[in-house]
């Protein structure tokens, strides 16, 4: 069934959806089409780009408009208690189910769920959720009974699940049976002009809210604007508006150079988000400076322990015996204790006298603490960077999750394992 221009554009003011652009018109098209239907769909695109408004749209010009919508972000729940919150649980099933609970399924017998992130669902879990796509039923936690639910499922994802399959993250069966309509929800970047609306609209809004003269942009500011690639997509926009808003007070005419102070530079977290630019063979830029940085770590603790290993046991003549190539380009120094040393080079700054007292044996313990040391240094860095990703973003973990490149369930393990709670 064809969708007139006039019916797209009226769903779109219902569900407040601002823009023109042909990409986001097919998807509204698409949503209004597979409404009726009990497909399931898949709606795939960038983090913050306006996904959950289309699953509304799907839920409300349905026959189970009148049942319950639950909107569920999978990534932001633990995995150890994430089939509790979908499935339920029967009392005493696990520490702390001092009670039986109803899970989203029953719950929202005879309406639609909304299972945002999908891809950061567990494998377990997964495989849970095919059942009750594949037969309606499910088994609370705890419990052997069987039970039937009635639900919509409508997924969205912002990673490739295709890729996910590849490397066993994600049920290839479960991609295909959740995948029966896909809807593309195109980014920022891909609609043209609808950025000056959302501009606009934001304006008016936030103008309403704090009760100040509406912003505007001049036309070199426009250009700014257009030539942004917002990877942060809607949200960020209507972040940027909000904050030009209120702290231009005196200025209310906003040309590019007063913009180019609110747009963000270059993140300084030497992290990549999840869609970050890969090679052919499917490696992330991520992927090979970790593989790099491991690598160097790891030469450089085999030098310690050779020095260490063989000034214990063989002595530092045999050093130069044993490997040569150890100190090509290295000058030979003088011994000042034993003449007959004086050729020798010196081995990585490590003093040409070693008496044979207790001063030696303290030098090869510093040594060998040095080396336990370094193999917390990457566990150091990480935590760092975790913690500035949190200060950054003021403790809002959703925020500082994309930051660095994981999901919200993963930053909220690091947290745990580092004892960053507040």
């Amino acid at each position: 069934m064809a969708i007139t221009d006039t019916e797209i554009q009226n769903v779109k003011q219902r569900f407040g959806i601002i823009g023109t652009s042909p990409l986001l018109n097919n998807a509204v098209n698409v949503a209004v089409q597979v409404a009726p239907t009990d497909m399931s769909v898949l709606i795939t695109g960038e983090s913050g780009s306006g996904k959950e408004s289309f699953s509304k749209i799907i839920h409300h010009l349905s026959a189970r408009k009148h049942g319950q919508f639950i909107a569920i972000n999978c990534g932001s729940i633990p995995e150890g208690t994430i089939d509790s919150e979908l499935f339920g649980h029967e009392k005493g099933s696990f520490t702390g189910a001092h009670e039986a609970r109803k899970g989203y399924f029953e719950v929202t017998n005879g309406g639609t769920i909304f299972l945002d992130e999908i891809g950061e669902m567990p494998l377990g879990t997964q495989a849970r959720l095919l059942r009750v796509l594949e037969n309606g039923e499910f088994i609370k936690v705890g419990s052997s009974k069987v039970q039937k639910t009635d639900v919509r499922v409508v997924a969205a994802t912002n990673v490739n699940l295709m890729r996910n399959v590849a490397e066993g993250k994600f049920r290839e069966d479960l991609y295909y049976r959740l995948s029966t309509v896909p809807i593309y929800v195109p980014p920022l970047r891909e609609r043209g002009r609808d950025i000056e609306l959302l501009f606009r609209k934001f304006a008016s809004d936030f103008a309403e809210k704090y009760r100040v003269k509406p912003i505007s942009l001049t036309d070199d500011a426009k250009d700014v604007l257009l030539k942004y690639r917002f990877p942060g997509n809607i949200r960020q926009l209507k972040n940027l508006v909000e904050q030009i808003s209120v702290l231009s007070t005196d200025e209310k005419e906003i040309n590019a150079d007063t913009l180019q102070r609110y747009l963000p530079k270059e993140n300084s977290l030497p992290a990549l988000y999840k869609n970050a630019a890969t090679d052919k063979d499917g490696v992330s830029e991520r992927d090979i400076l970790y593989k790099v940085l491991f690598d160097m770590k790891k030469d450089f603790n085999d030098l310690k322990k050779l020095v260490l290993d063989t000034y214990s046991n063989q002595g530092k003549a045999q050093v130069v015996k044993d490997h040569p190539d150890l100190f090509d380009g290295v000058e030979a120094t003088e011994h000042h204790h034993h003449p007959a040393a004086a050729s020798e080079p010196v081995l990585l700054n490590v003093s040409p006298s070693l008496p044979d007292d207790d001063a030696h044996v303290e030098d090869i313990h510093d040594i060998s603490h040095e080396t336990e040391d370094d193999s917390l240094s990457i566990e150091k860095k990480e935590k760092e960077l975790i913690l500035r990703a949190l200060q950054k973003n003021n403790n809002r973990r959703k925020y500082a999750a994309r930051d660095l490149g994981i999901s919200e369930r993963t930053l909220y393990r690091k947290i745990k394992q580092y004892d960053l709670e507040e």
